[in-house]
C-alpha cells in the first residue's frame, strides 16, 4: 500500500505556506483498509445488521468522544522543540502534511520535520539507527517487526490514544513474542486483493469474478481476445510481490493443515522446501508467468504510478499486488472507473480465494526521544482530537484504525468489508516476516522475471535467504 519514491520527500512544518508547497508530487494516495474486526465495526453491512455491532459502534463513538474531549483540553502551545518523522508510504505525504499543518495551529512552537521514502526504507532506517540518529517517529510493518524495533520503541500502554485505537489494531501493536505492550500506532488498516475493471469484464462476457485459478486462466484468454491487457503489475516495486505471495502462502498452509504463521516459521528455520507446497511451487509461479505473459510490455519497468495509470485508463483489466490504497488515485485519473475487488484465485478451490485484511504498518515512538512529551502529545492529538479522528476518513481517505461510526464510500472498502463478513479474511501473513526479507524476496522475483534465474534456482535462493535474514529472529 505504498508508492515508490526514488528521492526522499522532506517536509518541515515551519509555516502553512511551506507545508502547502511540500506535499507529494503524486497524490494524496488515499489508502484504505482494515482488519476484519475493524471492517465489521466500521463499514460492513453484515455487522451493522446486528444489535451487538450497533452496541459496539455506540460504545466506540462514546470512547472516541471522551478521548476527543480530553485531547481538546490539552494545552499543546506549551510544547516546544522539534519532532523528526521518518516513515515509509509516501502515498500519505499530502495527508500527513495536512495533519502537520493543522497541528501547527494548536502547537505553534513545535517544528515537525517529515521525511518519507519507500523503495529502500528498511535499509535507510537501519542506517539511521546505527548512526544514532533515530527518528522520533519511524515506521515498520506490524507483527514480527514489532519485536525487531521493540528496544527502540516507547510502550504506549496507558496513553489516551489507546482509548480510541481499534482493538484489532491494538493486537497488531503488541509484542508477538509475549503479547505485551502497545509499541505503535497505525495510519490505517488494509485490504489486499485484486482490483478489476467491471466494465471490461462485462465487455468480455465475464459475468462472475474468477475464484479458481482455472477460471482465471479462462478469463485471461477472453480479456486478451478483446485486445486488453489482462494485468498491470508494477513489478519494478519489490513490495508488490509480497502482497500477491501471501495469498499463495496461506493456501499452502491450508493444504498442509497448519497455520500460515507456523509455515512461515518452518521456512525461516530452514525446515521447509517450496517444492513440497504445490500452491507455491506450481500455482504462485504459474500466476507470475501468467501476469507477465498477459500484462505490461515492460513489467520490470512498470512502477506503481504506471500500474495505476494503466488500470485507471482501462488499458488493463486487473491489478497485481495492490489494494484499497490505490482507489482514490485511480479515480482521480478516471472518475468513471467501475472498480471491483476480490481475492486472488490461488487454487482450484474457490474457498481459498479470500481478500486479506489487517493492520500491516506500525508507527513507533522512539523511547529515548529528546522531546518525548511533545511527540506523545502529537500522536495523542492524531488519535483523539476532533480533527485527528476525522483525518482518517476525510483527509487520508482510509478506514480508520480507531473505533468510529464513520463509514467509507470507497468501492474497495465497501466490497472488501462485505467479503470479509461473508467469506472471512485470509491471514495477514506478510507480517510474519520482516521487510528486510520481503525486499530480498521481491528482488529475487525480479531476477526470475528477467530470466536471470529459473524457478528452481529462485526457490533455492528464497529458502536460503528466508533462513539467513529472518531465521535468527526465531
Amino acid at each position: 500500500m505504498k508508492k515508490q519514491a526514488l528521492s526522499v520527500v522532506l517536509c518541515t512544518a515551519m509555516a502553512a505556506g511551506l507545508l502547502a508547497g511540500c506535499g507529494s508530487s503524486t497524490s494524496t494516495g488515499a489508502a484504505a483498509a482494515t482488519s476484519a474486526a475493524a471492517a465489521a465495526a466500521t463499514s460492513a453491512p453484515a455487522a451493522a445488521a446486528t444489535s451487538a455491532a450497533a452496541a459496539a459502534t455506540s460504545a466506540a463513538a462514546a470512547a472516541t468522544s471522551e478521548a476527543a474531549a480530553s485531547a481538546d483540553s490539552v494545552d499543546y502551545s506549551k510544547d516546544t522543540g522539534e519532532i523528526n518523522i521518518f516513515i515509509s508510504s509516501p502515498e500519505y505525504a499530502d495527508a500527513i502534511n495536512a495533519l502537520i499543518d493543522q497541528y501547527k495551529t494548536v502547537a505553534p512552537n513545535v517544528t515537525i520535520n517529515y521525511e518519507t521514502t519507500q523503495n529502500d526504507y528498511p535499509t535507510m532506517l537501519k542506517a539511521k539507527i546505527n548512526s544514532g540518529e533515530i527518528p522520533d517517529i519511524f515506521s515498520s510493518t506490524s507483527g514480527m517487526e514489532i519485536d525487531t524495533y521493540k528496544e527502540y520503541s516507547y510502550d504506549l500502554t496507558g496513553q489516551p490514544l489507546t482509548k480510541t485505537m481499534d482493538p484489532a489494531v491494538a493486537e497488531m501493536m503488541k509484542s508477538p513474542s509475549d503479547g505485551s505492550g502497545c509499541y505503535g500506532i497505525a495510519i490505517k488498516g488494509n485490504y489486499f486483493g485484486i482490483l478489476y475493471n467491471k466494465d471490461i469484464f462485462d465487455e468480455c462476457g465475464i459475468t462472475e469474478y474468477p475464484t479458481t485459478f482455472s477460471a482465471l486462466k479462462d478469463d485471461v484468454a477472453k480479456i486478451s481476445a478483446k485486445g486488453y491487457k489482462a494485468f498491470t503489475t508494477g513489478y519494478s516495486e519489490w513490495w508488490v510481490f509480497k502482497h500477491a505471495f501471501q495469498s499463495f502462502l496461506n493456501a499452502a498452509a491450508d493444504g498442509a493443515g497448519i497455520s500460515a504463521a507456523d509455515l512461515t516459521k518452518k521456512f525461516q528455520a530452514g525446515e521447509a522446501k517450496i517444492s513440497d507446497y504445490p500452491e507455491i511451487y506450481n500455482n504462485f509461479f504459474d500466476f507470475i508467468d501468467l501476469t507477465v505473459k498477459n500484462g505490461d510490455d515492460k513489467p520490470l519497468e512498470t512502477d506503481l504510478s504506471a500500474e495505476e495509470a494503466a488500470f485507471a485508463n482501462s488499458k488493463a483489466a486487473m491489478t497485481v499486488g495492490q489494494g484499497a490504497w490505490i482507489e482514490a488515485d485511480c479515480l482521480s485519473i478516471n472518475p468513471k472507473l467501475n472498480i471491483g475487488f476480490n481475492g486472488y484465485p490461488v487454487t482450484d478451490d474457490a474457498k481459498e480465494c479470500k481478500v486479506i485484511s489487517g493492520s500491516d504498518q506500525a508507527l513507533h515512538v522512539y523511547k529515548d526521544s529528546k522531546n518525548l512529551q511533545a511527540v506523545l502529545d502529537f500522536v495523542n492529538y492524531w488519535y483523539t482530537s476532533d480533527y485527528g479522528t476525522s483525518w482518517f476518513t476525510d483527509v487520508a481517505k482510509v478506514v480508520p484504525p480507531i473505533t468510529t461510526a464513520k463509514a467509507s464510500d470507497l468501492a474497495v472498502i465497501t466490497q472488501g468489508s462485505a467479503l470479509v463478513a461473508s467469506e472471512g479474511s485470509g491471514a495477514l501473513s506478510i507480517c510474519y516476516s520482516t521487510d528486510s526479507w520481503w525486499q530480498t524476496f521481491g528482488q529475487l522475483m525480479q531476477d526470475y522475471i528477467s530470466g536471470k534465474t529459473d524457478k528452481d534456482a529462485t526457490c533455492a535462493a528464497i529458502e536460503e535467504q528466508w533462513k539467513a535474514i529472518d531465521g535468527a529472529s526465531n
